[in-house]
C-alpha cells in the first residue's frame, strides 16, 4: 500500500527536478546569450567610439589646418602648411604640393618651351624635389594626376612588384595623388608617399580628399590676392612714375590721392598734398579750375585748359574726367601737365613761321625799294657835292639824303632779316667779335655814362658769319644801352657781358634797366613790334637778331633777373674739332681814281639809276652808254670795248641772268664787270664771288661806287 502510494510522489519529484533542470539550463543559455550580446554591444560601442574619436580627431585636425591657413594669404606659407599637416594626418614619409602656372607666370611656367609644374613645397623623403619644375608630359604620378577627376591611389605592389614613379628619379612603394581643383580649375596637385602601414585606409582617403578640397580653395584665393596685390603695386608704380601730375579729388575739390609728380609740382610731400584744395593749390583764387571740375562732375565732355599759374610760376594744362562711381561719389581725376617748355617751343615755332612769312615778303619787295632809294640817295649826294648850291637848298638836300640813307638802312635790315642762313661759314672766336664790337661802341657808351662789365672765358671757335654775329651783338648792346639810359638818378647804368662754354658757346648781355613788361614779353621777337617812340626804331632789331642766331644753329632767350633789368642769352654750337679760326680781313683801301677817260656800259632797267650813274661818271669826263635791255647789252659787249660794265644783278636776257650769260659768252670780261646787287640771301655773295665778279650793294652811295669802279680799273691796268 505504501509502496503503491510512493510511486506517484517520486514521479512528481522527478518531474519537478527535470523542470528545474530545464529552467536552470535555459537560464544558463540565456545568460550566455546575454553575455555574448553584451560583449558584441561593447565591441560595437568601442568601434563606434573609436570611429567617433577618429572623426573628431579629423575634425579637430581640419579645424586646426583651417585656422592656420586662414591666418595667411602668402602662397608659400599656405602650401608649406598643407604639406606639413597632410604628412602628420596620414603619418606619411613624404608629401609635396606642385602648382600649375598662374596668370602672372609666378608659379609653374615653361620648361624647354613646354608647360610645367613647380614643386612649391615638399617635406620628408620628397623634400629634395622642392623648387623643381616638372613637365606636364612627365609620365610620373605627379604630372599624371592633373588629368584625373579624383584622387588616384597606387597601392603596395607586394613582393616582386615594381615601385611607382612619382617623377623622374623619385619612386614610392605606395602613394596617393589628388588634384587641387577650385571653381572648376586645377591649380595643382597634392601627393602623399608611403603612409603608415604602407596602405591608405578609407578614412585616410576621405581625409586626404577633404584636405585637398580645402587647400585648393585657399590656394586659389591666395593666388587671386597675390594677383590683386601685384596689380595694385603696378598701378601705384605707374601712377607715381608718370611725369604728369595726377590727383583724385572729392566733390568738395579736395585731393584724396596724388602722385609724386603732383607733389613735386606743388613743392610739398604727398602727405601734405592730401586734403588740400586742388584749385587753390594750382592757380590760387582763379575760378577756371573749379569750373572745370564742376563740368566734369556734371558729365560734360570738355577740352583741357591751359593757363599761367602765378602760384607755381609755370604754365599748366589741366584735364579732368569723372570717375564712374555710385551717384553719391562725385570724384574726379585731374591730370596736370607742366607745359611751360612746350609753350616756349610752340612760341618759337610760331615765331619762326612769322619770320619766314615776313622774310618772303621782304625778299619780294626789297629789290623794288632799292632802285628808287639808290637814285634818291645818289642824286641828293651828287647835288650836295655842287659848290654853287645855295645854303637853304643844301639843307633840304641834306635832309633828303639822310632820310634816303635811313630808308636804305631799313631795307638792309629787312634784307638781313629775310636771310635764311649766314652768308659765310668760317670758324671764328666769339670773344674777338665781342672785343671788336665793344671797340666800335665804346665812344657812344662813354658819352652816355654807361659802364661795361665783362667776364669772358676761353671759348672754342664757332662757325658762321662774323659780320652777322657782330650785328647780333650790336643790336643787343644798343637795346641795353637805351634801356639803362632811362634809369633814374641813383640807379647804376651798367651792362654785363659774359661769355662761357659748357656744351655750347654762350654769351649773355644783361642790363640794369627797368626790365621787360609782361605785356611786351610775348611780342619781343615779333617783326616791327617796338616800344620806342615813332621814328626812334623800326621794331626789327631783335627780329633780325633772332633770325641771325637761328641761322647759325643757335638759340636766343630772354631772362628777367630777380634784381631787375633784362638779360638776353645767346647760345651757339661750337665749330667742329680742328677748325682753324680765320682772322678778321682788313678792308682793302681803294686806289685813287685814274684821270684817264673811261667808257662805261650801264645795264639797269631803272631810269633813275641810269640818271644817277650818267651824272656821276659824266661829270668826271667818262662816257656812259646805257643798254636798252640785257640782250642789247650782250650785243654791245660783243661789238665794243668797255673799261667798266656796271650791271644790275637782276637784269635778265631771255629768261637768264645777264651776268651769267655775259660770263659764259665772254669770260675775259669778268675783270671789267661790277655788279649792283641788293640780294642778301644766303649764298648770294658767294655765287658772285665764285663767278669772279666784284659787286656793290644797293642802295650805294657815290663814294662806294667810285671806289669799286677804281678797283676794277686798277685790276685791268695791273693785268
Amino acid at each position: 500500500m505504501l509502496r503503491h502510494e510512493a510511486g506517484p510522489v517520486n514521479r512528481f519529484s522527478a518531474a519537478v527536478a527535470v523542470a528545474l533542470l530545464l529552467v536552470a539550463i535555459g537560464a544558463v543559455s540565456w545568460s550566455v546569450q546575454l553575455n555574448r550580446r553584451l560583449r558584441d554591444s561593447e565591441r560595437e560601442r568601442r568601434r563606434t567610439a573609436d570611429e567617433l574619436n577618429r572623426r573628431l580627431s579629423e575634425l579637430f585636425s581640419l579645424q586646426e589646418l583651417s585656422f592656420v591657413l586662414s591666418g595667411s594669404l602668402q602662397l608659400d606659407r599656405i602650401v608649406e602648411q598643407v604639406v606639413r599637416y597632410a604628412m602628420r594626418f596620414l603619418d606619411a614619409q613624404g608629401a609635396l604640393v606642385a602648382l600649375t602656372p598662374d596668370s602672372e607666370g609666378t608659379t609653374g611656367g615653361f620648361d624647354g618651351g613646354r608647360p610645367s609644374l613647380l614643386v612649391t613645397a615638399a617635406e620628408g623623403t620628397l623634400a629634395p624635389l622642392a623648387g623643381r619644375r616638372i613637365s606636364t608630359d612627365d609620365p610620373g604620378l605627379v604630372a599624371r594626376s592633373l588629368g584625373r577627376e579624383r584622387l588616384e591611389l597606387v597601392r603596395n605592389p607586394g613582393e616582386g612588384g615594381e615601385p611607382t614613379r612619382l617623377v623622374e628619379g623619385v619612386e614610392a612603394t605606395s602613394a596617393a595623388a589628388v588634384p587641387l581643383r577650385a571653381q572648376g580649375e586645377v591649380v595643382g596637385t597634392l601627393v602623399i608617399a608611403n603612409p603608415r602601414g604602407g596602405v591608405f585606409a578609407p578614412e585616410d582617403v576621405r581625409l586626404l580628399s577633404t584636405v585637398a578640397t580645402h587647400a585648393a580653395i585657399v590656394i586659389a584665393n591666395a593666388r587671386f590676392f597675390e594677383m590683386v596685390r601685384r596689380a595694385k603695386e603696378q598701378w601705384e608704380t605707374a601712377f607715381d612714375s608718370l611725369s604728369e601730375g595726377i590727383a583724385v579729388v572729392d566733390d568738395a575739390g579736395r585731393v584724396r590721392r596724388a602722385n609724386r609728380s603732383l607733389a613735386e609740382m606743388l613743392g610739398a610731400p604727398i602727405a601734405e598734398v592730401i586734403g588740400r584744395d586742388l584749385a587753390t593749390a594750382l592757380v590760387g583764387s582763379s575760378p577756371s579750375v573749379r569750373d572745370l571740375l564742376a563740368a566734369a562732375r556734371a558729365g560734360e565732355r570738355i577740352q583741357p585748359i591751359v593757363l599761367r599759374s602765378t602760384t607755381l610760376n609755370r604754365t599748366i594744362r589741366v584735364t579732368t574726367a569723372h570717375i564712374p562711381a555710385p551717384a553719391y561719389d562725385q570724384s574726379v581725376v585731374v591730370l596736370v601737365e607742366d607745359v611751360t617748355d612746350q609753350q616756349a617751343l610752340e612760341s618759337h615755332l610760331i615765331q619762326s613761321e612769322k619770320l619766314a612769312a615776313v622774310g618772303q615778303l621782304v625778299s619780294g619787295v626789297a629789290h623794288e625799294l632799292n632802285n628808287p632809294l639808290t637814285s634818291i640817295a645818289g642824286l641828293s649826294e651828287f647835288l650836295l657835292e655842287q659848290k654853287e648850291l645855295p645854303t637853304k637848298d643844301r639843307g633840304h638836300l641834306r635832309v633828303i639824303h639822310e632820310q634816303a640813307d635811313r630808308a636804305g638802312r631799313i631795307v638792309r635790315n629787312l634784307l638781313t632779316f629775310a636771310r635764311q642762313g649766314p652768308a659765310e661759314q668760317v670758324p671764328m672766336d666769339l670773344n674777338d667779335v665781342i672785343q671788336r664790337t665793344l671797340l666800335l661802341m665804346s665812344y657812344d657808351l662813354t658819352l652816355k655814362d654807361i659802364t661795361i662789365e665783362k667776364d669772358q672765358a676761353t671759348l672754342p671757335p664757332v662757325l658762321g658769319d662774323r659780320h652777322a654775329l657782330q650785328q647780333v651783338l650790336l643790336n643787343l648792346l644798343n637795346n641795353a644801352a637805351q634801356a639803362v639810359s632811362e634809369n633814374p638818378p641813383g640807379r647804376p647804368r651798367s651792362i654785363q657781358l659774359t661769355s662761357w662754354f659748357d656744351d655750347r658757346v654762350r654769351m649773355k648781355v644783361a642790363d640794369s634797366g627797368p626790365g621787360i613788361r609782361d605785356d611786351v614779353l610775348p611780342h619781343l621777337f615779333t617783326p616791327f613790334f617796338t616800344t620806342k617812340e615813332p621814328g626812334q626804331g623800326t621794331g626789327l632789331g631783335l627780329s633780325i637778331t633772332y633770325s641771325i642766331v637761328e641761322a647759325h644753329g643757335g638759340r636766343i632767350t630772354v631772362e628777367r633777373p630777380a634784381q631787375g633789368g633784362a638779360a638776353f642769352l645767346v647760345d651757339l654750337p661750337a665749330a667742329p674739332t680742328g677748325a682753324a679760326v680765320h682772322p678778321t680781313p682788313i678792308p682793302e683801301a681803294g686806289p685813287p681814281l685814274p684821270r684817264a677817260k673811261r667808257s662805261i656800259l650801264l645795264v639797269d632797267d631803272d631810269p633813275a639809276v641810269r640818271r644817277l650813274v650818267k651824272a656821276l661818271f659824266g661829270r668826271e669826263g667818262h662816257t656812259v652808254e646805257v643798254a636798252r635791255n640785257a640782250q642789247h647789252a650782250l650785243d654791245l659787249a660783243r661789238t665794243k670795248t668797255y673799261d667798266l660794265i656796271l650791271a644790275d644783278a637782276q637784269a635778265r636776257a631771255r629768261d637768264h641772268l645777264f651776268v651769267s650769260r655775259l660770263v659764259e659768252a665772254y669770260p675775259a670780261l669778268k675783270g671789267r664787270m661790277l655788279v649792283a646787287t641788293g640780294d642778301v640771301r644766303a649764298g648770294a655773295d658767294d655765287a658772285l664771288a665764285q663767278l669772279g665778279l666784284r659787286y656793290v650793294r644797293k642802295p650805294f652811295n657815290l663814294r662806294n661806287l667810285r671806289d669799286e669802279a677804281a678797283r676794277v680799273w686798277a685790276s685791268a691796268v695791273a693785268s
